[in-house]
């Protein structure tokens, strides 16, 4: 009669993930018996070594589920919930201000003992990680909530439904007109948008006034440097104290970078050419904004209370609609036109916003427009925007109030429209 031999890979793929389903339980034991340390000896239902076993129980469930029975795995299961059930109702009978955090715990550790012996402890102790980090956060989080407004709440709730409950049911592929709209990448773009606005909120909020001009001026420049400038003029007519001017040319320095960055992640064929004609102008931009911030702080001012929603689902819609539209301009142009067309519709929708030009002229077929026309075109979007901001530094703030933040866009600018006036030259010979 033949010996059996062990399969000792089996055993040891069994053994790793008991293990995991036991450090998953002692884990989670660890924070619970430390947020349950000062209560009396006896009155605490599971700490480390109960909450171990928990996670092991889970595991051994589990692997005998697989390996054995199923229906023996589910009478066990059946007898560990029975069991802390009733552990866990005795104490809530004894104990009046009875915490339900523990016992929702407990099954946590059930199952993430269960994910551990079914063959998964890698996600089994990632997801015990989380969970522990979001018991201990318990001080952290009701700080949080009793900081929310109800505008904030509000704000969370709605970038949850358009983040997780639309985005997942929006179809991943290209249709429309010429085949222009993918749906499921044009509200990436929304939850884009929104998010950078709400991560602008929070830095400022978790900052303080002190800091929060300059902070909304490079979040802002990372997001939309246009609203930044249209807040800011606004808030230089009315004398609002702190470094407006410098937030306003900061914006825009951030923004050039903004874009080079775009080009090196959606259309790295024409960064170097790009960089070349945004380089000089983005340089002058960050010096000139030193230079302004010199003067502003040598005259004592200090930062302006921030305020507001945490977003605008408005504005992020527009934008939606200008990625869509460049999109479809530029697909029609390119079919239409061919490579002249492709490259003057990359202007005319880039001069509404430079980032839905360059989305759209990611979404080409490669080679379909040259890259020296895409660059020059891209870059007299950014020149066009410019030009933009600085008639509305001066109609929003006025002349005199708004004379700074001009002459340094202003300076920017002309340095921009030289380099495209030399990189333009050779194409026309």
């Amino acid at each position: 009669m033949p010996i059996e031999t062990v399969d000792w890979n089996s055993q040891l793929d069994l053994a790793s993930h008991l293990l995991a389903a036991l450090a998953a339980g002692l884990l989670v034991g660890i924070e619970r018996g430390w947020r349950q340390r000062e209560a009396a000896d006896g009155s605490r239902v599971a700490g480390v070594r109960t909450f171990a076993l928990i996670g092991t129980c889970g595991g051994l469930v589990a692997a005998i589920s697989l390996a054995v029975s199923a229906i023996l795995g589910a009478v066990l299961l059946s007898a560990l919930l029975a069991l802390l059930i009733g552990a866990f109702f005795v104490s809530r009978r004894a104990a009046p201000t009875f915490d339900a955090t523990t016992p929702v715990a407990a099954l946590m550790t059930i199952a993430l003992g269960l994910l551990a012996g079914a063959g998964y402890p890698a996600l089994a102790l990632a997801l015990t990680a989380i969970a522990t980090l979001l018991l201990s956060a318990r001080q952290q989080a009701h700080a949080l909530l009793r900081a929310l407004s109800p505008e904030e709440m509000r704000a969370l709730v709605r970038f949850a439904v358009i983040a997780v409950a639309v985005l997942p049911f929006l179809p991943d592929r290209n249709m429309g007109p010429y085949a222009a709209w993918n749906p499921f990448q044009l509200w990436l773009v929304v939850i884009l948008i929104t998010g950078f606005s709400i991560a602008g909120y929070i830095a400022r909020r978790a900052i303080g006034a002190s800091a929060g001009t300059l902070t909304t001026a490079l979040i802002g420049g990372a997001y939309s440097s246009t609203a930044v400038t249209a807040a800011f003029a606004s808030q230089l007519r009315k004398g609002s104290e702190g470094p407006l001017a410098t937030g306003i040319a900061l914006a825009s320095a951030v923004m050039y970078l903004r874009v080079l960055i775009l080009a090196a992640v959606l259309a790295p064929d024409i960064l170097m050419r790009l960089a070349g004609l945004l380089g000089p102008a983005l340089l002058v931009a960050f010096l000139v904004s030193g230079l302004v911030w010199r003067r502003e702080t040598s005259s004592g001012a200090s930062s302006p209370a921030q305020g507001g929603k945490p977003f605008e689902l408005l504005p992020a819609f527009g934008f939606l609609l200008a990625v869509a539209g460049a999109a479809l301009l530029v697909r029609w142009a390119q079919d239409q036109f061919g490579e002249a067309g492709g490259g003057l519709s990359l202007f005319l929708a880039g001069s509404f916003d430079v980032d839905a030009a360059m989305v759209a002229y990611s979404t080409l077929p490669q080679g379909a427009v040259a890259s020296a026309i895409t660059s020059l075109a891209l870059a007299g979007t950014v020149a066009s925007n410019m030009a933009f901001k600085t008639v509305l530094v001066f109609v929003n703030a006025g002349p005199r109030a708004g004379r700074r933040a001009g002459l340094a866009l202003l300076a920017s600018l002309a340095v921009l429209l030289v380099t495209l006036v030399l990189g333009a030259i050779p194409l026309l010979r």
